[in-house]
């Protein structure tokens, strides 16, 4: 159409948000440096709009759903399904007086991760495509190992990860400084040599302990140290990464609700590589956003956990390190969800058959783990 551009109007008013909370205990206690649990909360959001119903879900407290039902529902009703950005603006701007971190990020991200899902159930298109794919497939790294498990269970459970083909493990530490460098020479004898061991403290170090267990985890080829202190101790973090022996990586990010934080955690050169959770940070759209800042600093990220969720978004980075394949989080995403992705060759690879990010809640199958009954 010469001179002219055509034009196609999409319209899809949404009409209701429905937030439901679900408690869902834990195969056995887990535990990391810092805390200790033993059943976790999934909030599940359902969007409707065009006759079509998008999904998304956040890790978080019971009363997340309620704002979710009393307060965001009221703001983005009516909004176009389509608008997703506008949507997340409003949201964003509805919770100032509640204080952006915490339940109220984690509302938002729930809402907004279901209405990406629903404008691409709308496109008749996978999530990845409708975000821009730049690869099919993203890596990930097994992750568990808690505190609470013996090391024998330790053991089991990191090489079966390998067993899978996954090419990187992730433990937790924390508890006991002489018992967690016990525990990382078990785990590098229970995977072998050749794939990368993981670490995690959950910030349960001093700076100086932290130093000293970088050192002593050196030798079983430790490349990656997640919150050797505490993520808000941006000083330290950069001490760590600073001193800490070449090949090994410091990562944080995880607790990050907002971009200010992200902003600052990348300006004090704190991390190696930015974790970053859609299910906290705002969504996919905070998600993409903290990644496109990380890139700027010419730094990768990691996606926190959710591994059905961060798929498709992950699959639209270029800057990205393997996803976390969380124990409690595949355990209930496989318990939950039809069509919840497993990996193949240590990957995970979107489902390209199926609109959205390609899933659908077993309501009847969750309606026992439900908080309150079912609305």
């Amino acid at each position: 159409m010469s001179g002219q551009l055509a034009r196609v109007r999409c319209e899809a008013p949404i009409t209701s948000v429905e937030a439901t909370a679900y408690a869902i205990p834990t195969d056995r206690p887990e535990s990391d440096g810092t805390y200790q649990w033993d059943k976790t909360v999934l909030v599940l959001v359902e969007a409707q709009a065009g006759g079509e119903r998008g999904l998304g879900y956040t890790y978080a407290d019971a009363s997340t759903a309620t704002l979710i039902r009393d307060k965001l529902n009221g703001i983005v009703a009516g909004i176009d399904a389509f608008r997703v950005p506008e949507a997340w603006h409003a949201m964003v701007h509805a919770i100032r007086n509640l204080g952006r971190p915490g339940i109220a990020a984690m509302a938002i991200s729930a809402v907004d991760n279901a209405l990406w899902d629903l404008k691409a159930r709308l496109l008749g298109l996978p999530l990845v495509l409708l975000l821009g794919a730049a690869r099919d497939a993203v890596p990930v790294y097994g992750s568990g190992g808690f505190t609470s498990y013996s090391d024998d269970e330790l053991r089991r459970q990191l090489a079966g990860w390998v067993e899978l083909g996954v090419r990187q493990v992730k433990m937790k530490i924390g508890r006991d400084a002489a018992a967690d460098r016990r525990r990382v020479t078990a785990a590098r004898q229970a995977i072998g040599d050749a794939p990368e061991l993981y670490v995690d403290a959950n910030g349960a170090y001093s700076r100086k302990q932290a130093l000293a267990q970088a050192e002593a985890f050196v030798d079983e080829g430790v490349s990656w140290f997640e919150e050797p202190v505490s993520s808000d101790d941006l000083e330290g973090l950069r001490l760590l990464r600073g001193r800490a022996p070449a090949g090994m990586d410091i990562a944080a990010g995880e607790y990050g609700y907002d971009l200010v934080y992200f902003q600052r955690m990348l300006s004090a050169g704190a991390v190696d590589v930015l974790q970053i959770d859609a299910t906290r940070a705002g969504g996919i759209t905070g998600f993409l956003q903290a990644a496109a800042l990380a890139a700027a600093f010419q730094l990768d990220v990691s996606a926190h956990c959710a591994p059905l969720l961060h798929a498709h978004p992950c699959c639209a980075l270029s800057n990205i390190r393997p996803l976390e394949y969380f124990h409690d989080h595949v355990r209930i995403e496989h318990l939950l969800f039809d069509g919840a992705l497993s990996p193949a060759a240590g990957q995970l690879c979107p489902d390209l058959t199926r609109p959205g990010t390609g899933v659908e809640f077993k309501h009847a199958d969750a309606k026992k783990f439900a908080i309150g009954g079912v609305r």
